[in-house]
């Protein structure tokens, strides 16, 4: 017994002063990583007004399959949502109805390799029972039906131009609304005679409004791109929504909504 106690007694001393010459042990570096399963995560996403119903859909899902994830959107005109990204307004996806918008964004290098996920196309817009007897896109320049379009700078407005343009009709409109919901909302309230909007807005409506097609809807497509964005504050999340709109799911809640495989 007397030999080892010797024996601590000198290693001891020795070991004790190793360890006061490395000073307070530092904690090790980890690499950084995705919010832990139930961490508290808010999910801010910019999309097109005319996702509002299906983007609301995924992420009612998105939130079941991410416990403690919040999904916020802030849905509105392509354009204008692009313009309040590029002026520093907090968001992790952007979701536009058209390359154009995209474009706005990733030229300010605020997100990279946006893919298209769906597209969409017009219809002409009548209340229930069409009471100004609406056929066709050449019976919208008739003065005497009032028309609601798209402001032309937003996708929706772009694209009724350009179906407008192949057409070879004139149309004065007796209002132009900044987003597709609000231009349906002035033929769902009978302001107007009619109105182009998109075949999913119409969709949407639950039959207040009824969609009458027309050939020169087939030149005005539009393709919706989807991007997370670059300075995101919730970069995981970003991805995992994109990915969930790019899944099978997401295809199908799309097209159950009546937008086009891209």
């Amino acid at each position: 017994m007397t030999f080892h106690l010797s024996r601590w007694a000198l290693v001891l001393p020795l070991a004790l002063a190793g360890l006061a010459g490395c000073g307070p042990a530092e904690p090790a570096a980890s690499p950084a990583s995705p919010a832990s399963p139930g961490e508290a995560t808010t999910l801010t996403v910019f999309a097109a007004a005319s996702l509002t119903g299906v983007f609301t859909e995924l992420g009612t899902a998105f939130e079941a399959a991410h416990p403690g994830t919040t999904v916020r959107f802030n849905f509105g005109s392509s354009s204008t949502l692009a313009q309040q990204i590029v002026q520093g307004a907090p968001a992790d996806v952007f979701a536009a109805a058209s390359p154009a918008t995209m474009k706005i964004v990733t030229d300010a290098s605020l997100a990279a390799g946006p893919v298209t996920f769906a597209r969409n196309t017009l219809q002409i817009a009548v209340p229930a029972g069409n009471p100004a007897r609406v056929d066709d896109l050449a019976d919208l320049a008739d003065p005497k039906v009032k028309v609601a379009l798209c402001a032309e700078q937003v996708p929706c407005g772009a694209a009724a131009a350009e179906a407008l343009r192949a057409a070879g009709v004139r149309v004065t409109p007796v209002t132009l609304e900044q987003d597709v919901k609000a231009t349906l909302t002035k033929v769902e309230l009978g302001e107007v005679d009619a109105a182009l909007v998109y075949r999913t807005d119409v969709l949407a409506s639950g039959g207040e409004v009824s969609g009458i097609d027309f050939p020169e809807a087939a030149k005005a497509v539009n393709d919706y791109p989807i991007a997370p964005l670059s300075q995101a504050p919730a970069p995981g999340a970003a991805r995992g929504f994109v990915d969930l709109v790019l899944s099978q799911r997401g295809r199908d809640a799309l097209t159950g909504a009546g937008f086009q495989a891209p």
